[in-house]
């Protein structure tokens, strides 16, 4: 079983994950708390890879990192890297969004979730991204999910995140996306393999 290391000390970042890597023989680990990383990229790409990076490179270990956020087409992609750092609360966070978005018609957003894999070494091997589409709703709708899941409508869906059952949402999603491109890389790379 191959030990990977998350670029979190999240546990319910760990446990999400973990649920989109059940088929495969992966051991995942939070990363000790001593261990800070500065997201100083500009993209969630570069965030994702300088994280998962720098914790492989400190602690000798293979290591999975991901960034991930909500861009609103009439904010020019804001929140976008800041998504958690918008506002103190998930509802204060949902307020100021919809406060800078006003009557706006423009409604268009998308999620986008970027993951990266590094080498023991630091070395990034496999970097993906997935989107997911949407539009942000007046007020919100539903009571499951967390962050802005009850303004993002999925028109799809006809449903936003907080109202999706979750095997729906975790098929869907940016992050569900991101890992069914990075899941085929992990296997050629023989990561997970039983």
């Amino acid at each position: 079983m191959k030990k990977l290391v998350v670029a979190t000390g999240n546990p319910g970042k760990l446990k999400e994950i973990q649920e989109y890597l059940t088929n495969l023989a992966i051991e995942l680990h939070l990363k000790p708390d001593s261990l800070e990383i500065d997201e100083t990229g500009t993209t969630f790409v570069e965030n994702a890879r300088l994280k998962a990076s720098q914790v492989a490179n400190a602690l000798g270990e293979w290591a999975i990192a991901d960034d991930s956020g909500l861009e609103v087409e009439a904010l020019d992609g804001a929140p976008g890297i800041y998504s958690a750092r918008y506002a103190r609360s998930d509802r204060e966070r949902i307020d100021r969004l919809l406060d800078e978005l006003g009557n706006n018609t423009n409604r268009q957003a998308r999620f986008i979730c970027a993951i990266a894999l590094a080498r023991p070494d630091g070395a990034i091997v496999a970097s993906v991204e997935g989107i997911c589409p949407g539009e942000i709703l007046y007020t919100p709708c539903g009571t499951g999910g967390f962050g802005y899941d009850p303004i993002f409508y999925v028109p799809q869906e006809k449903q936003t995140f907080a109202q999706m059952k979750p095997e729906v949402k975790h098929k869907i999603s940016h992050r569900g996306k991101a890992f069914e491109k990075l899941i085929p890389q992990l296997r050629e790379l023989g990561i997970g393999d039983w």
